[in-house]
């Protein structure tokens, strides 16, 4: 088949910046050590004790200046690294309580006006992922670049805040995978559905500012807003960038 494992992402906190991993050793049922492993909940929020609707956090598809934060996660120092083409850089831990302070000094203005601001950063165990179970994300280079020549813009990677980036793959024929498994590595994964998209995919990641209607351009050619697809790990193990991809027999 000639697919490859292209790009691994995480995202330490729920929606406020992304980074580029070369490897990753992943456990069965759970999804990418580390990613949304954070969230930050808002002034309005009504927690349950674990994982939590996306409604209850601050996110880009509400405030668009999220979607320029890239992130750094120093696992062995427990802090994070933030940074914003309009805020200097800011390292903190997030579970202590200057390290939040410090988050809320920094966030504060980047948020939208009219909106509920954020309150605290969570955690729950496990990662904050929009599914209620523990998911990575497949998405694929080639749907990409279609999505892009369609609207005549490159669209970039970061907008769709995804965990592992296909190349090899016709465009869109991750959806023909849904209820199927695939290898990587020495992990195993089932595909589980499509990933329905909202407003946060409209922004420019470099500028934090909405830039192009992804949403109607899917809709409009394709008939849906779907992008990318949920899976479970069914068999953990190291997975690596140029890893080939293959269905598993």
């Amino acid at each position: 088949m000639g697919w490859r494992l292209a790009h691994i992402f995480r995202h330490p906190i729920k929606a406020h910046g992304r980074e580029a991993l070369a490897r990753v050793t992943l456990e069965a049922g759970r999804c990418l050590p580390y990613d949304r492993h954070w969230a930050v909940a808002h002034e309005t929020a009504m927690l349950m004790p674990g994982w939590n609707a996306c409604m209850n956090f601050t996110r880009g598809a509400k405030t668009p200046a999220l979607q320029a934060i890239d992130a750094k996660f120093d696992e062995g120092a427990g802090v994070i690294t933030l940074t914003h083409p309009d805020r200097p850089a800011l390292t903190f831990a997030p579970d202590t309580a200057q390290g939040q302070a410090d988050f809320l000094t920094w966030i504060a203005p980047l948020m939208a006006s009219g909106r509920a601001q954020p309150a605290r950063i969570v955690t729950a165990g496990r990662g904050m992922t929009d599914t209620d179970f523990e998911s990575v994300s497949f998405l694929n280079l080639a749907s990409n670049r279609a999505l892009g020549q369609r609207l005549g813009l490159d669209l970039g990677l970061d907008r769709w805040r995804g965990n592992f980036w296909l190349d090899g793959l016709a465009p869109w024929e991750e959806f023909d995978l849904i209820g199927r498994e695939i290898t990587i590595g020495a992990a195993r994964f089932e595909i589980v559905e499509p990933i329905g998209r909202c407003r946060a995919t409209m922004v420019d990641c470099a500028t934090g500012r909405i830039d192009v209607n992804t949403l109607d351009a899917l809709e409009e050619g394709y008939g849906h807003t779907n992008f990318g697809v949920y899976a479970r790990v069914i068999t953990g193990g190291p997975v690596c960038v140029d890893d080939s991809a293959e269905l598993a027999t």
